[in-house]
């Protein structure tokens, strides 16, 4: 497995709590990973080390073999685009001039703005149906069409590498889908690497090329989902009872919880706790 991003003994902390524990991993190249696990596993800040938005405390992030943290800023916002959890849009911002900073890393006092940015830009917009809403501000859209522009800035950066924390927040169903949908058909078409952190796991499990397991700071399984993905899994990582089954449309690994709560249980278990004891 080839591998241009990696991360080797990472050690990741804010402050003096450690979050990320000597971490070792390699993004294969060519392929969707997505990263999964409970709240405050360390997936996000992983994701943010990935893409020198946090410094590690030990450890190293590499990209082509150099240190992530010892590479020009343009060179790596060349090669890795990264999408946040939280972006903040300079106020009253448009859409398209938001989106077209996607192509700040590839502009020089030699080279300004040029017909393949504009094509970049416009093909980014199309792709995350944003494009009729170029002239808005960003400030007066709904949380799902925010979104849909951030998504569309990192993918007009067309970088390789392409880091997306969580891209289907906000978003309904559909359009949680049609992200998804967009993930794969750049990584099948274009050659993107992609790294995403999602909270769905049966998401994960349909997407995914390879998948990473995280629990408390540490990698607990990964690889293709069809093999990690059990319900032994399930337990460790996020202490849920449940049954794995294929994917009636994909045949990954589809994951459904156990029996939910019913009110005729807790009725059960009353009146088994009001009879009397027999000596």
């Amino acid at each position: 497995m080839t591998s241009r991003l990696t991360a080797r003994e990472l050690t990741l902390a804010y402050e003096d709590r450690t979050v990320v524990h000597e971490l070792d991993l390699a993004i294969p190249d060519g392929k969707v990973t997505v990263i999964v696990g409970p709240n405050a596993c360390g997936k996000s800040t992983t994701l943010r080390a990935l893409g020198r938005l946090l410094k590690p405390a030990g450890g190293a992030v590499l990209l082509d073999g150099e240190e992530l943290a010892k590479l020009p800023t343009k060179r790596i916002a060349r090669s890795i685009g990264l999408l946040p959890q939280t972006p903040v849009a300079p106020e009253a911002i448009t859409v398209a001039d938001l989106v077209s900073r996607g192509r700040q890393p590839h502009q020089a006092w030699w080279k300004q703005w040029s017909e393949e940015d504009e094509r970049a830009v416009s093909d980014a917009m199309e792709r995350t149906d944003v494009a009729a809403l170029a002239d808005r501000s960003v400030d007066a859209l709904s949380g799902g069409q925010r979104q849909r522009v951030w998504i569309a800035m990192a993918l007009a950066q067309e970088t390789d590498l392409l880091l997306l924390d969580e891209p289907t927040t906000y978003l309904d169903i559909s359009h949680q889908v049609e992200v998804l949908d967009l993930v794969r058909r750049l990584n099948r078409l274009r050659g993107r690497t992609v790294v995403l952190v999602l909270h769905d796991l049966n998401q994960a499990a349909r997407y995914a090329n390879h998948l990473v397991a995280m629990k408390a700071g540490r990698v607990v399984a990964e690889g293709p989902p069809g093999e990690i993905v059990t319900e032994e899994l399930v337990r460790d990582v996020f202490g849920l009872t449940s049954v794995v089954v294929p994917d009636p449309v994909t045949g990954s690994p589809l994951v459904v919880p156990g029996a939910p709560w019913r009110a005729d249980a807790d009725e059960e278990r009353d009146e088994s706790l009001s009879k009397p004891l027999r000596g």
